[in-house]
């Protein structure tokens, strides 16, 4: 077991609560996941079904969404002697300094490809790995010791090569591979990411309608995510984002009316957190961002988060924390355990309300 480091040294997350399938193959359904409220002000904790999300919120707040797709990021490859490999692209498009980002992982034999300790990882400056259909990847350089820019050579463009020969990145806690389609969520429009923007999974169509006859909104934005790192629990690493002159406004008349703007997912409050300017006053903007949110910084653009449930030492709670502050979320985490909700990309959800 891990402990929640940096929250509550007491807490521990066994491995059996990790979701190993979607929920559809538990025999639930995608918005029937549990629900578990944190409200910030009180530091009362509550515990739902997704189901009753249109209930939670108010008329008038504001729902934000990623609108990123989840590519299947994952490439079979064997190295120049032979030994087959795992290659987990991040993202669709290049970094800026026009390479690719990319993670080589052993492969394992009917289980998920297995994570390298820098140690022995084979990757190093010149790597040439061979993919399918005469594809290749030769690596440049180092980026962190987990991920490597490399120059891709491939048959066909990038988005139908993944579309042939990929497979949604997938880690040892889940018990076999999923088709694409449980790895979209409903606000999927912009291919991109590289691993699901998660937090939005449980949210169906009918959902949707309900919260609209609620008279919450919803508004969109685009971050494509990159490659995680649940072994190595590095900070984040710079991802493409767009936040719309739309949603901008709308964000801006939410709060001025006030109205509360919920991000669903951390990748939704980075692009927001992204898009601030100078006057902290919300903007058009599209770009790469590097920013981490911490709780010193604090957050300007969001009121509350809708959120998975994270690895103890994962850099994300320190921006789950900037939201919705130390003391509630150690005990929603606590309470989570106590009450044995599921955890990861298939797992149940965090609400994290300022009120």
């Amino acid at each position: 077991m891990t402990t929640l480091a940096g929250l509550d040294p007491d807490v521990t997350v066994p491995p059996e609560l990790s979701a190993r399938a979607p929920a559809e193959a538990r025999g639930g359904a995608r918005d029937g996941v549990r629900m578990l409220v944190g409200r910030r002000t009180t530091g009362a904790v509550e515990h739902r079904r997704f189901t009753d999300l249109p209930e939670v919120l108010r008329p008038g707040d504001l729902l934000v969404v990623n609108n990123s797709a989840t590519l299947p990021a994952a490439l079979p490859g064997r190295l120049p002697d032979g030994t087959p490999v795992a290659l987990h692209l991040s993202s669709a498009q290049p970094d800026r300094q026009g390479a690719h980002l990319v993670e080589l992982r052993r492969a394992v034999p009917g289980a998920a490809a297995a994570y390298y300790p820098p140690e022995e990882s084979p990757a190093r400056p010149g790597l040439r790995v061979s993919l399918p259909a005469g594809g290749a990847a030769e690596l440049v350089q180092a980026f962190t010791p987990r991920l490597w820019y490399a120059e891709l050579t491939l048959p066909a463009p990038l988005l139908r090569y993944l579309e042939l020969h990929g497979r949604p990145i997938r880690y040892g806690y889940v018990d076999r591979e999923w088709p694409i389609e449980d790895y979209q969520t409903v606000f999927a429009t912009v291919p991109g990411s590289s691993e699901m923007p998660s937090a939005a999974r449980p949210f169906t169509a009918g959902t949707v309608a309900r919260l609209a006859g609620r008279g919450v909104l919803v508004a969109p934005v685009t971050l494509h995510t990159g490659v995680a790192s649940p072994e190595a629990h590095e900070a984040p690493y710079a991802e493409r984002f767009h936040v719309p002159a739309a949603t901008a406004r709308l964000v801006g008349h939410v709060r001025a009316g006030g109205g509360r703007v919920i991000a669903v997912g951390t990748t939704v409050v980075r692009a927001l957190e992204s898009a601030v300017g100078s006057d902290g006053t919300l903007q058009e903007a599209d770009g790469w961002t590097e920013l981490v949110i911490t709780p010193e910084r604090g957050v300007r653009a969001v009121d509350g988060l809708l959120t998975g449930w994270h690895e103890p030492r994962a850099s994300h709670l320190l921006m789950l924390a900037a939201v919705a502050g130390r003391p509630l979320l150690a005990a929603c985490y606590r309470e989570a355990v106590r009450r044995r909700y599921l955890w990861h990309e298939f797992g149940d959800v965090n609400l994290l309300l300022p009120n």
